[in-house]
């Protein structure tokens, strides 16, 4: 068992699935496809196996933060707080100035690093076209560096914003912001995933992942966000709330 390889073997069997999704079940469910994604990791012996203390750790920092945050994130019915944040290529982005044009779907996610983030991205982008029926634009928003974001949005060719909240303040405005604790710090490391290499030195701090539908006056339409990282909102979940605005 070689565990130090488990997220280069993530990563690359990532790549062969979501091959096998985007040609032949794209009419999937988000949920289909993340359930579908989970059942081949428990599969892949490659992967190695983790121990009964790694699990532990696990379980433990899941169950904390499940209890810190029984439910996280700003509201249906709130006010969307204004943010300008980098996107990849340095441009700021206003949340003021793209409500002006239209609502705006604001999706946060915990980075590039993450299989279940990119499951979700790439079903956000399949479903862009029918977001713009109704006039919306969208921003994903994580702690991750600019450069980060960019090898991402060429690799995937995303044809919208990934904005970058280099001091995680605009994720604490949200209610989604909560820090890594340190065992499952140190065992990320040991696994070959450094979240200081993405977000920066001494940032080992993600966002629950969450999803906003924001009206043209800045009113929260419809929400989501769990702390349970493989649940998202459906992208027909988001349509569906903007025919209502």
């Amino acid at each position: 068992m070689n565990i130090k390889t488990f997220f280069k073997t993530l990563l690359l069997s990532f790549c062969v699935f979501f091959y096998m999704v985007s040609t032949s079940h794209a009419e999937n469910s988000l949920a289909d496809q993340i359930q579908t994604y989970m059942q081949q990791q428990s599969k892949n012996k490659k992967a190695g196996k983790f121990s009964a203390e790694d699990k532990a750790i696990m379980e433990k920092a899941a169950a904390d933060l499940a209890k810190a945050m029984p439910n996280p994130g700003l509201k249906v019915g709130d006010k969307a707080p204004d943010f300008s944040l980098p996107n990849a290529y340095g441009k700021q982005i206003k949340l003021s100035s793209l409500l002006k044009k239209g609502p705006v779907i604001i999706n946060f996610y915990r980075g590039a690093w993450c299989p279940f983030c990119n499951l979700e991205l790439r079903a956000l982008k399949q479903n862009l076209p029918e977001f713009k029926k109704y006039g919306a634009s969208l921003v994903s928003i994580t702690p991750q560096k600019p450069d980060k974001s960019l090898a991402q949005v060429k690799k995937a060719k995303f044809q919208f914003d990934i904005l970058s909240d280099l001091d995680s303040s605009t994720i604490k405005k949200y209610k989604l912001f909560f820090t890594l604790p340190p065992k499952l710090t140190k065992l990320y490391k040991k696994l070959g995933l450094d979240i200081e290499a993405f977000n920066g030195k001494g940032r080992n701090e993600l966002p629950i992942p969450g999803t906003y539908v924001v009206d043209k006056k800045g009113v929260i339409r419809a929400a989501y966000a769990n702390t349970d990282y493989t649940r998202r909102m459906e992208p027909n979940a988001i349509i569906d709330a903007l025919k209502k605005l």
